[in-house]
């Protein structure tokens, strides 16, 4: 009996030792905290930093996840930039093939996530664009609606429960920092760039959601970021291709544009992105965008408003920023540095972007104790997360913690809620399913009744995924219903064939598919009158207004230059879930009580929204 008894006991020792062996190799995420043992390693770590490793500490680089083999020579890219360059953060993407993202799964991420940081001498900080969640970049995750579409919903506790649901996901991968929320208030309907990733035009309800969101991602261990400061919602231009100008004195600033960043510094926001647009008003020299200013990063942001976050350039790589710089490009990383900024995100030029820094340490121009200063910030929130003690994710934990049912189903009620019908004649809506047939023998080909629904998906490329998941649920209840897709290049060959169909149907869903695209030329707008697209949809309203509903699939300000729209829906977003939501909506099968988050022009004013309940 004694044998047994210390056989078992040496069991539960080993079973207890394997456990907490575990729970010391993976990181174990939770509300970032700095403690007595993670300052002391920040300063042991700092202490004994060479400047090349310092300087290294400030760039975060691109990782397209994927899977790789250990000699592919992006693989090894990925090497030199850890070895030679010790960066100090990596910004988790996935493969592009204009104009498709190629998603990739979460077990590939997380695989190569734990390479890097099995390869670098100091933990890395992983960060992402999860603007709408994972499930832009990841397959199995979480879908999201845009965040416009949280303004729309009206609860602060979706947008609480959206940061939880992306932070635990993200983290599940070895994602720590997630560079949003957007705090940027979209008051101009032009903007091509923000639009539908803000929460709206109102700057209090904006403040209100950011803070939600910053709230819900810390609790479940993501660093959260605010961008774009100090407003890049009242401009024109996607900065991306060109630079983009804010226009406002500091008073309209102090009204509009700073006072969801204010919100998001007393959520505890861990760091502030810093945008590449122009303000006159706070810096003269055309020559300085807000990213390479520091009146703006230094006595605005860090001075006036206090904050003592980590500060971040938006990417470096943007076409705003690079023309400034075509005959110095490692000039860029030192002016964005010398500015305030303490990460320096995607140099179009890594190797000139270090050794200009390098150099200018070395003259002076940069001191050593401003480079401490901005080092020290990265190291403490690498500890705050404890991945000096751990940072590798357990693959094994993926299938429990991403896709969880109870969130998915969340996020498919969260853009329900936010379908707004903006204008109905009470003619076309809802509208009406087939009825079930009557059992028929295998085989059997069911009676069709053709172009009873007709539905006209316009996108600015029918090779993309814009509709498919709005054909599949109207197809869920009317087999025969006619989908036609259309774009800017087909539109005009097409025109005769869709008028055609829109004559003959009785009811038609025109779905305009609309969202901001990064450099892309119309990202944002849509279809506009002018386009072939923008012509044949004002020819389907010419042809049947009355028995038309147009569908804003994303982009809400689409009804301004199509006033003769009768019956208008807004989802504020282009996940598939907005589209189910959509067709719901189109059905009856749902509740409308979205409201407006914005206001379109000649249409409607901020917070109308027709109310209508399930038939």
């Amino acid at each position: 009996m004694r044998i047994l008894f210390r056989l078992a006991v040496f069991v539960s020792l080993l079973v207890l030792a394997c456990f907490a062996w575990a729970k010391d190799r993976y990181s174990q995420p939770g509300p970032p905290h700095l403690d007595r043992d993670g300052e002391k390693w920040v300063r042991h770590t700092l202490n004994n930093m060479s400047t090349e490793e310092k300087v290294g500490q400030l760039f975060m680089v691109w990782a397209r996840a994927e899977f790789f083999n250990v000699n592919n020579p992006r693989y090894q890219q990925f090497m030199e930039e850890i070895e030679h360059y010790h960066v100090g953060s990596f910004a988790l993407s996935i493969p592009v093939d204009v104009p498709f993202l190629i998603r990739s799964q979460p077990y590939e991420a997380a695989m190569l996530v734990n390479h890097l940081q099995q390869q670098s001498k100091l933990p890395l900080l992983i960060a992402a664009d999860f603007e709408s969640g994972l499930s832009t970049r990841f397959t199995g995750t979480t879908v999201f609606p845009h965040a416009m579409a949280f303004g729309a919903a009206g609860k602060t506790e979706y947008a609480e429960s959206f940061g939880k649901i992306t932070a635990l996901e993200a983290r599940a991968i070895g994602v720590h920092w997630n560079f949003f929320p957007v705090a940027d208030v979209n008051s101009n309907p032009a903007n091509p760039i923000i639009n539908t990733r803000s929460f709206g035009e109102n700057p209090q309800q904006v403040g209100e959601m950011v803070a939600a969101y910053i709230r819900g991602a810390r609790s479940n261990g993501m660093l959260t970021t605010a961008k774009h400061f100090p407003g890049h919602g009242d401009t024109a231009t996607d900065t991306h291709l060109g630079v983009a100008q804010v226009r406002g004195d500091m008073a309209r600033l102090e009204s509009v544009e700073l006072p969801p960043f204010r919100k998001a510094m007393e959520a505890g926001v861990d760091a502030v992105m810093v945008a590449h647009v122009t303000v006159p008003d706070l810096e003269s020299d055309p020559n300085r965008v807000a990213v390479t200013s520091p009146a703006i990063v230094t006595h605005l942001l860090k001075e006036q408003l206090g904050f003592q976050g980590i500060v971040v350039t938006d990417a470096l790589d943007m076409g705003a920023v690079t023309r400034l710089y075509a005959a110095d490009i490692g000039r860029e990383a030192v002016d964005a540095f010398k500015a305030g900024n303490d990460v320096l995100i995607i140099p179009p030029d890594l190797n000139a972007a270090y050794r200009a820094l390098l150099a200018a340490v070395a003259t002076g121009e940069i001191s050593r104790e401003r480079l401490d200063i901005s080092v020290r910030k990265i190291l403490q929130a690498k500890a705050s997360l404890g991945l000096q003690r751990a940072r590798l994710v357990d693959m094994s934990a993926l299938d429990k913690l991403i896709g969880q049912p109870q969130n998915v189903a969340l996020a498919q009620k969260i853009s329900d809620d936010a379908i707004t019908l903006v204008r109905e004649n009470g003619k076309v809506l809802p509208l009406k399913a087939a009825k079930k047939p009557a059992l028929s023998l295998p085989y059997q080909a069911p009676e069709a009744i053709r172009n009873r629904v007709v539905a006209v998906i316009f996108s600015d490329d029918v090779r993309l995924e814009s509709g498919r998941a709005l054909e599949r649920q109207i197809r869920a209840r009317v087999p025969d219903a006619r989908i036609l897709y259309v774009d800017p290049r087909i539109a005009g060959a097409m025109s005769e064939d869709v008028l055609k169909a829109v004559d003959e149907a009785e009811s038609v869903v025109a779905a305009v598919y609309a969202v901001p695209s990064p450099g892309a030329r119309a990202s944002g707008a849509g279809v506009r009158p002018t386009d072939p697209t923008g012509t044949l949809l004002q020819r389907i309203l010419d042809h049947g207004a009355e028995k038309t509903a147009v569908v804003a699939v994303g982009n809400p300000y689409l009804a301004e230059d199509f006033p003769t729209i009768q019956n208008y829906l807004c989802t504020f977003s282009t996940a598939s879930v907005s589209e189910t939501s959509a067709v719901k909506a189109l059905f009856g099968e749902i509740s409308i009580h979205g409201h407006l988050p914005v206001s379109i022009p000649t249409i409607a004013q901020r917070d109308a929204g027709i109310e209508r309940p399930a038939k």
